[in-house]
C-alpha cells in the first residue's frame, strides 16, 4: 500500500518526524516531498548516498545543518535551500538547541522506492528498536536491507564494494534466521497518525518542482 498525503512516520533515535506532503503516488515514482521536522539534536542516519537520486532541502524554520561533500551549509533562514546531487555524501543535523527546525525535503527519482525504504523499512525499524541509537539497523539486517535498496541509499562509512561483499557473504545466514530486505508486514504499516500541512510560504515554494 502506498503512502498517501498526510500520513506522518517518526524515528525515534533520529528524532525525526515526516509529514508526507507530495507522496511518490502523485508523481509517477519520480518525486515524492516530505516535511522533515528535526528536535534538537536529532539527525539523519549516518554519512550515505543515493547513487541515482538527487535531495534537496529548503527551510521553513529553525536551523539546519547539511554536511555534503565535506563541507557544512547552514540553512537558516525561510527558503535557504542546498542540493545533494546523485553520488555525494551527505548528513543532516538540528543546528538549533532550543526549537524544532522544519524542512522540506524533496527526492526525485526513484522516490516511490525510497519512501519504501526510508519509511516502511528503515523508520518501523527504528520504532521497533531494531536500530542503534543512530537509527542504524544492526548488521544482519543492513546486510539484506541495503543489497535489496542499493539502487536508492548507500551507507558511506565503508567503501561501498567491501560493505556489498560483507552484506552479499552475510546474507544468505541472514534470510536463513528469517531477516527480509523488504519486509512485508512493514509495508502496509502505518501508525494512523496524520497530520494537517502546514502552510508554505512563498520564499519556500518558489524552490519546490513536486509542489
Amino acid at each position: 500500500m502506498p503512502v498517501s498525503a498526510g500520513e506522518v512516520y517518526r524515528n525515534p533515535p533520529c528524532r525525526q518526524r515526516i509529514v508526507v506532503r507530495t507522496p511518490a503516488a502523485e508523481t509517477g515514482g519520480t518525486a515524492s516531498l516530505m516535511d522533515l521536522y528535526v528536535a534538537p539534536g536529532g539527525f539523519a542516519a549516518d554519512y550515505h548516498v543515493h547513487p541515482l537520486s538527487e535531495e534537496r532541502f529548503t527551510l521553513v524554520r529553525g536551523r539546519l545543518r547539511v554536511h555534503i561533500d565535506g563541507r557544512d551549509v547552514i540553512l537558516d533562514e525561510p527558503g535557504r535551500h542546498v542540493a545533494v546531487p546523485p553520488g555525494v555524501t551527505h548528513r543532516f543535523f538540528s543546528a538549533s538547541d532550543h526549537e524544532e527546525t522544519f524542512a522540506v525535503v524533496e527526492f526525485r527519482n526513484r522516490a516511490d522506492r525510497f519512501e519504501t525504504l526510508l519509511l516502511r523499512q528503515l523508520f518501523c525499524l527504528a520504532e521497533d528498536g531494531k536500530a542503534d541509537e543512530h537509527g542504524v539497523p544492526g548488521l544482519l539486517q543492513r546486510s539484506v536491507t541495503l543489497l535489496e535498496f542499493s539502487d536508492v541509499l548507500r551507507f558511506t562509512s565503508r567503501p561501498w564494494p567491501l560493505q556489498r561483499a560483507v552484506y552479499g557473504a552475510i546474507a544468505p545466514l541472514a534470510r536463513l534466521l528469517g531477516y527480509q530486505g523488504c519486509n512485508p508486514e512493514y509495508l502496509g504499516r502505518w501508525s494512523g497518525e496524520r497530520a494537517d500541512l502546514e502552510d508554505l510560504p512563498a520564499e519556500v515554494t518558489r524552490h519546490l518542482t513536486a509542489a
